[in-house]
Parts: C-alpha cells; structure tokens; sequence
C-alpha cells in the first residue's frame, strides 16, 4: 500500500481542540455558549443514535444543545410552525434538521422555514446559491470536512483535474463548487456517464459520493491521484465500506481517505464549527 491515508479521525480531534478553544473566546466574549437546537421527528433508530454523536460533539467543545422531538404521528404544519419558531429565537444560533423525515412530510418545505443564517447544515436554497455564486455561507458539512482534509494534508487542487461521482445536493454538487473556488478543473459524473472509468483516470483529485459500494476500482485511477471517499454503505455482515474499493485503489493512488475513519468523523466537526460560525455572524448583525 503506497497511499497516504487521510486519517479523518486524527484531524477531527485536531479539529475539536481548535473549535473547543474558539467557542471558549466567543464565550467569554458575548457571556453566552453559541447554541445547537435539533429538531426531529420519532421513530427513527438512526436519527436517535446521530443526535446522541452531536449532543456528545457539541458538550465536548462548549455548545448548548437542545433537541425537540415531534411525535410521529406529526403534521407538516406543526414541523414547520416549529422550524420557524426556533429560527425567530435569539438564544438560538444553529437549526438542524434531523432527516430524512417520514413519509408524508416534505423536508424541502420544512428546511425553507429555516433562517439561512442559522442553517448550519447548509441546506438551504439561499445558502446553496451563495456557494454557487463562490459567495461566502454555510456550506454542507459533507463537502466542508472532504475540503477539509484535502486542505491538512496538503493536496494541490489549483490547476489540477478534478472528477467528482455523484451529483447530490448535499454532497457531489457543493463539492464540485468547493474545489472550483479552488481553482481546480472539475468534472461531475453520474449514472448516465458514458464511460466512466475513462473519466476518472483522467482525474488527479477523485471524490466518491453515490452510495454504491467498490463503485471506483484501483483500475480506474490515475497514479498518485487524490482520492475522497464519501460512500457509507453497509455489506450484509454489517461491516461498512465506501464507493471506492479500498486495497486495490490505496495501491495506485497517492493519498486516500479510508470508510470508515475518513470524511466521517470530520463531517461532525463542521457542523460544530458552522454553529459557532453562526453564532459569530448572528452576533454581528
């Protein structure tokens, strides 16, 4: 194995200490702890174990959090009445909203009730079309932490090919703007490229981000290329692997990020940081 691996669990507890000791200035600052409130819908074991990851992330640096849960049975009015109501709250700096949602509520509509600035996940169509204008906002926490570890482990992006697989709104689009603002020459690819492996092997930077497991092969990369993987899927034994088929791609490319270990870890630290972020702008307003 020749690959750096992009080690995302050693940069989130670099990332956490940096972040623990901002929110101890802004704190002391303003007299109050910047403050995360959680809005989810029951019933769902996933989003139960998610929220006890950020009510962990946001104790460890120094943010309040609330969570506040709606029954199951609930109503879309309800849901956005509560959106609403916590985005009109000065105690609150950050709004987050636990998806996906049951069948039956429309989370596009509940996340355009949020206050864009207090969108620390970087949903919101007003944020969206500041990352697509290379304008400053909250950006996807995804993308955010991908960026991230590129940034700490010194990985050139100006100049460079760069091919992003998968083109969702909360992943592969804003990556691909991401790393245009860095001046890369980008690509995104889907399900209906026509040879794909083609493409890739051009790319000197690859981001995975489909959900298709062993979906980019050791094959279809450039020596030495740069790869982000982002997939999370679950093999029938349980065990977690990304889109990238890990051995065979660790040999050929120059650094990549391991699943689980990689993109993950960091992805929580952003969130963090876009709360205190916006604590930061709310403050200035």
């Amino acid at each position: 194995m020749g690959a750096v691996i992009l080690d995302g669990r050693a940069l989130a507890k670099t990332l956490r200490e940096e972040l623990r000791a901002d929110v101890q200035r802004f704190s002391e600052s303003a007299g109050y702890a910047p403050s995360l409130a959680v809005v989810q819908v029951a019933g769902d074991a996933a989003s139960e174990r998610y929220l006890r990851t950020i009510r962990r992330g946001c104790e460890d640096v120094g943010i309040t959090f609330a969570a506040h849960t709606l029954p199951a049975d609930t109503t879309q009015g309800a849901l956005e009445a509560l959106v609403r109501e916590l985005s009109a709250d000065p105690g609150v700096s950050g709004v987050l909203l636990q998806v996906p949602l049951p069948p039956g509520l429309d989370a596009a509509s509940a996340i355009a009730h949020i206050d864009p600035r207090k969108d620390v996940d970087g949903v919101h169509p007003y944020n969206a079309g500041l990352l697509a204008q290379g304008l400053p906002g909250m950006v996807p926490n995804t993308p955010a932490g991908g960026m991230e570890l590129l940034r700490r482990y010194n990985i050139p992006l100006q100049g460079r090919r760069a091919v992003v697989v998968g083109r969702s709104n909360v992943v592969g689009k804003p990556m691909a703007l991401l790393l245009l603002q860095e001046h890369a020459t980008v690509t995104i690819c889907h399900s209906r490229t026509a040879d794909l492996a083609a493409v890739v092997r051009e790319a000197d930077v690859v981001v995975a981000a489909t959900g298709r497991a062993g979906l980019i092969t050791g094959a279809m990369l450039k020596p030495g290329a740069a790869v982000v993987d982002f997939g999370v899927n679950v093999r029938e034994d349980g065990s977690i692997v990304g889109d990238v088929e890990f051995d065979a791609a660790a040999e050929v490319a120059g650094a990549i990020t391991p699943v689980p270990g990689g993109t993950g870890p960091v992805t929580n630290v952003m969130l963090l940081r876009n709360v205190l972020r916006a604590a930061q702008q709310l403050q200035g307003a």
